[in-house]
Formats: C-alpha cells, sequence, structure tokens
C-alpha cells in the first residue's frame, strides 16, 4: 500500500517568529534565572552607589550655606574630604556594578551560545543543505554578540539609570517639590518620540543584520579554496567585487541612516534637558532673591536636575538601543526555536555490541519540506512555497532486503536511482516516509543517534578534512586514540608512508578540506579514520569513481584490509569494487528490480547486464 496518506503536505519552511517585543524579553530574563544571586548582587551595588552619588550636591549645598558663610575652615575641610571620599567610594562602586554587570552577561551569552552551537550541530542534513554557511556563523557570532553587548551594556544601564533617578526625585522632593515639579514638566518631552524611533531602528537593525549576514555567506564560499578556485578559472573577479560591493553599499547605507536617527534623537533630548536646567536656574535664582530657598538648595537642585536629565536621556535613548538588542535575540531564539525533525525518540536505547545486520522492511522516501529550515538563512535566493496538493515525489518505492552481518552488498543503478538516499537511512540521516530501517533488529529510530552512528563508518566520494593536522583529523574518529593505535590503522590503509614523506609528517597541516592531498590520499586517510573507530558497518559511496588506476588499486587494497569482518555497503560504478560483493542490489527509479551475484546478474541480461556493458567499454583510467 502506498503511504502517501501518511506524510504531511502541508509542512514549509520556518518563518521568522513575531516581531520582537515583550515575549522576547521575557524570554531573555527566562535565560538570567540561573544568576539570580548575582543579580541581586548587581542592583545592590547599583542601589548603593546611586545613594553615594546623592552626597556630593547636599555636601556642595553645606559648603556654600554654611561653611563660607561662617569661614569655617574646619568644617570647609571635613566637607571637601566627605566629596573625595564619595567620589572614591563611587568608582569602587562603578568597578564592582561593571564586574556584576559583565559576569552575568558573559555567562548568560556562554549558554546561549553553547546551547545555539549544540541545537545546530544536531539539526538534519536538510537544513545544512539548504542554509548559507556564511549566515549560519553570522547568528553564532555577530548576533550573539549583539546581545552580549546588551546584555553587559544596554540592560544594565537600563537598570542604573532608573535607580538613579528615582533616588535624585525623591532627594528633589525633598528639597525643594516647585521646582521638582517644573523639571518633571518636560518629561513628555521625553518619552514620546522614543516609541516610533525605537521601532523604526528596530526595523533597521534587523535589516543591516540580514545584510551583513549576506556578505558573511558570500566571503566564506568565495574565500573557501573551491570558490576561489572557480572565481580565478572563470575570471570573475569583476563581477564578483561588484556583487560584494551592492552588499557592501546597503550596509554602509543602513549604518548612515542609523546614526542620523539615532544622532537627531540624541541631540533633540540633549536640546530639551538644556531648556530644563536652564528653567531651573530661572525659576530658583527668583525664588533665592525673594528668600525663600538658599543658594546652596539651587546648586544642589541644578546638580539634581543634571543627574535627572542625564538619565532620562539615556532611558529614552535606551529604548531605542533595547530595541535594536532585541532584534539580535530574537534572530538567535529563531534559531533555537527551528524543529528538529530527527531527535531521539523518549526512552531510545544504547546499540551494544553491534554485529551489522541491516534490514529495510517495506521502506518508502521522499524528502521532507519541513526541515527545520529558517528562510532568513537561505539568503537572497528564492524557493517556491510547497503546494498543499503536490506532496514530493518518492525517492525510495517500498524498498525490501537484508544485508547479513559480515557480507558486502553493492548498490548499483543509474544516477539518480536513490543508492545514496538508501544508504544515509542506515545511520539516520533522514527517516523513512513509512516501512522500518533495522540495526541489528532494532528500528534505528528506538536507538539513540550517537551510538548507531558510532556503529557505523563512512568513506564518501569526496572525503571532508578539516584544516588541522593529519593527526587531528585521524584522531577525530576516536578520542584517546594513541599513537601506535593511529600508526596501525594508517599502515592498514596503505597511507603511512605517504604521511610519513609529508613535511612535517602526521603534524602536517593538510589545508581547507584536505586540498594538500590528493584525492587517492585524502581516500585512503578516511579509510584509516573508519578502521580508526572501528565500526560494525562500513558504507562506501563512490569511494573509487574519481580515482586513475594507480589510485584506485592502492585504495581497493586498503578497503580489502578495512572490510575484514564487517558488513559493507558498497555504492559503485567501478566494476572491480562491485563484481566481487556477496549480493548486487539494482536500482531503478527507487525500486528494486534486480537482485544477486556479478555472474548471475550478467546472465540474466536486465538492467545490470546493460550496465556492466556500458562499464566496461568506458576507459578505465581517468583523465
Amino acid at each position: 500500500m502506498s503511504p502517501h496518506s501518511m506524510f504531511p503536505a502541508d509542512l514549509g519552511r520556518v518563518t521568522a517568529g513575531p516581531p520582537v517585543g515583550r515575549t522576547v524579553f521575557r524570554r531573555v530574563l527566562g535565560f538570567a534565572r540561573p544568576y539570580r544571586a548575582m543579580l541581586i548582587g548587581f542592583v545592590a551595588t547599583i542601589v548603593f552607589a546611586a545613594v553615594v552619588q546623592l552626597a556630593p550636591p547636599l555636601l556642595f549645598r553645606q559648603i556654600i550655606d554654611q561653611a563660607i558663610p561662617q569661614a569655617n575652615i574646619g568644617l570647609l575641610h571635613v566637607l571637601a574630604a566627605l566629596v573625595v571620599g564619595a567620589a572614591v567610594i563611587d568608582a569602587v562602586l562603578s568597578f564592582g556594578e561593571r564586574w556584576w554587570s559583565s559576569r552575568i552577561g558573559e555567562g548568560l551569552i556562554y549558554d546561549m551560545r553553547v546551547m545555539l552551537f549544540d541545537h545546530v550541530q544536531q539539526m538534519p542534513m536538510g537544513f545544512f543543505t539548504r542554509s548559507q554557511t556564511g549566515a549560519l556563523v553570522s547568528r553564532l557570532n555577530n548576533d550573539v554578540i549583539g546581545a552580549q553587548r546588551a546584555l553587559t551594556g544596554t540592560l544594565g544601564a537600563v537598570v542604573s539609570n532608573v535607580i538613579v533617578l528615582v533616588t535624585t526625585l525623591i532627594a528633589m522632593l525633598i528639597l525643594e517639590w516647585r521646582l521638582t515639579l517644573l523639571a518633571l514638566a518636560l518629561l513628555p518631552v521625553f518619552i514620546l518620540p522614543a516609541k516610533r524611533v525605537g521601532r523604526r531602528l528596530a526595523a533597521i537593525t534587523r535589516e543591516g543584520m540580514d545584510v551583513n549576514a549576506s556578505m558573511n555567506s558570500t566571503m566564506t564560499e568565495r574565500f573557501g579554496v573551491a570558490g576561489a578556485l572557480l572565481v580565478k578559472l572563470f575570471g570573475s573577479y569583476r563581477r564578483e567585487t561588484e556583487a560584494f560591493a551592492g552588499r557592501a553599499a546597503r550596509v554602509r547605507d543602513i549604518g548612515v541612516r542609523s546614526a542620523v536617527y539615532s544622532r537627531t534623537f540624541l541631540i533633540a533630548l540633549t536640546l530639551v534637558a538644556a531648556i530644563g536646567t536652564a528653567a531651573v536656574y530661572w525659576v530658583g535664582g527668583q525664588l533665592v532673591i525673594a528668600d525663600l530657598i538658599t543658594l546652596g538648595t539651587l546648586v544642589a537642585l541644578a546638580a539634581y536636575v543634571v543627574r535627572i536629565y542625564s538619565p532620562l536621556t539615556s532611558l529614552t535613548n535606551a529604548r531605542v538601543d533595547v530595541m535594536s538588542a532585541l532584534v539580535s535575540f530574537d534572530r538567535v531564539f529563531e534559531l533555537l526555536d527551528a524543529p528538529n525533525p530527527i531527535t531521539d525518540r523518549p526512552g531510545a536505547v544504547e546499540l551494544v555490541e553491534p554485529r551489522g545486520q541491516i534490514t529495510f522492511d517495506h521502506v518508502w522516501f521522499r524528502y521532507p519540506v519541513a526541515d527545520g529550515t529558517l528562510a532568513s538563512l537561505e539568503g537572497d535566493v528564492a524557493r517556491p512555497a510547497p503546494s498543499p496538493d503536490v506532496p514530493p515525489s518518492w525517492v525510495l518505492t517500498d524498498v525490501t532486503f537484508e544485508v547479513t552481518p559480515g557480507t558486502t552488498v553493492a548498490l548499483v543503478g543509474p544516477s539518480g536511482a536513490g543508492k545514496t538516499t538508501m544508504a544515509s537511512l542506515v545511520p539516520r540521516l533522514w527517516d523513512v516516509s513509512d516501512g522500518v530501517v533495522r540495526f541489528d533488529g532494532h528500528d534505528v529510530r528506538d536507538l539513540t543517534q550517537e551510538s548507531l552512528r558510532h556503529a557505523i563508518g563512512v568513506v564518501s566520494q569526496d572525503p571532508h578534512l578539516f584544516h588541522d593536522t593529519v593527526l587531528a583529523n585521524l584522531a577525530y574518529a576516536r578520542e584517546g586514540a594513541q599513537p601506535a593505535e593511529i600508526e596501525e590503522a594508517c599502515r592498514a590503509a596503505r597511507i603511512h608512508d605517504v604521511i610519513a614523506a609529508l613535511p612535517d609528517g602526521y603534524d602536517t597541516v593538510v589545508g581547507e578540506r584536505g586540498y594538500r592531498l590528493s584525492g587517492g590520499e585524502k581516500q585512503r586517510l578516511a579509510i584509516a579514520r573508519v578502521l580508526l573507530a572501528e565500526p560494525a558497518v562500513v558504507i562506501l559511496d563512490e569511494a573509487t569513481s574519481h580515482l586513475d588506476t594507480e589510485n584506485e588499486l592502492a585504495v581497493q587494497e586498503a578497503l580489502r584490509t578495512a572490510l575484514v569482518g564487517r558488513t559493507a555497503l558498497v555504492i559503485a560504478h567501478r566494476l572491480s569494487t562491485v563484481v566481487g560483493a556477496d549480493e548486487i542490489i539494482v536500482l531503478d527509479a527507487g525500486r528494486v528490480v534486480e537482485r544477486g551475484r556479478h555472474t548471475d546478474l550478467v546472465a540474466t541480461g536486465g538492467l545490470y547486464a546493460d550496465l556492466y556493458r556500458n562499464l566496461a567499454a568506458e576507459p578505465t583510467t581517468a583523465t
């Protein structure tokens, strides 16, 4: 029975969440819960500092109203010393406030960055095939750094300014309530523009981050060895520079707009604050002349007015900064919320002492539409929305077979027949749409992904090597592997002599994706890595298709050692890899059309026989 009805057709890409606002802010506070004790210390330091900062204006008031009129030199000395003492205490508290804020902010960002890295690593392959690497890196770097600055700078400043504002207003009301109300009369002028400007700058900030991510993607692709080679071979320098300049121009224009908005807003607020201060001196001066308040009180109030308007300006501008900063959090949360369709089931068990039995039981598969991909990570590449009435076509159709432990099974068929897809279902890089893939009798979905993949080694057509030493690339297969074990694996893979001849031996840096090594050398290094991992199953995906005869023979010799006592799934066009298999499964359009040993399949005169004749007619050396 075709399981069409079992596959939801109305699933699409994950899109961006709701606009930045209270939900994001509450979620940020949720991340801060483990730091509650530090937050209490941080707030207590700010409160203490705010109280200490109230002292100098009051001390100046005493100097003007008492020490100077009374010519009391002793009192003047004491008051001046107290002013200096308050400044020293304020400096120490300022240092403590910064220490608390950095500990909280850096700790929270550490948690978020690790969580984000872990989440991205576990995403399915469809997520990586559709996401731009540069955009992903931008999320983990630029956006997380933006969130970090918000926590260690903006949010800390908001708390500090609120406390300073409240304590200063209380002190002003105690000194002279009329001048305090006059100073507050201009408060609506600070608050009303903030909401509109904040929203506008948040939108500009998001646009700037998207364009920066696009630039990062361009640089990641073009500055890689393969990308740089392609640009050089096609002589596309001018075209690449023009495209990059277009994106850079957008970043420049966004930066100018953002700076103009912020500066205009700040200038307007500073002007209002200057008017407010002048009004206090104007009205307060008349009260002093009328002998209703003392000169010292007016000076203290004028100092406090500056302390009111300064945090008011910062707080009003902070709304702009916070709204812009929350965009960073929103983009981080968008990635954290991207669903992962391939996860360990509740109660998943460890695969213990794997034997290497593989069973495909009526397996149907088609690539899912919903794979956790975010539209914002795909850059400017447009992808049409999936039609609910037209589900994706089937890649595999009712595939059933069993691989006995220790045997070699070859998967053969035309390009696009589903061979690589079938092999990818075994380590659960994808989940079946219907049917079951079993490993040692267990549904692979009932096993933990980590234990399942530890039991499987893969040598692909173009094995990936990290930009690191040969030793580090080999040791990646098994943490804690001893040098003797690594050398033994390399000798078995027929690659030790090649490594020993390199300039720095096992400490030679292989370059990005191993570009310092030839194709055959990379293949044998990948085989050594698999041998070091000691898997029960080895999957060879076109491992010799691009090699010349000499390299192919070396790799084949290494493979004979690698496959001893192990189950092997071999995807190959080269006859030398196929003819010795214990069983050959022939696929066509996602269906198993033939199966058997080489001689039997050739004798039947079917699809395999046709492929055999075509391959036998091709040259045996790569050009």
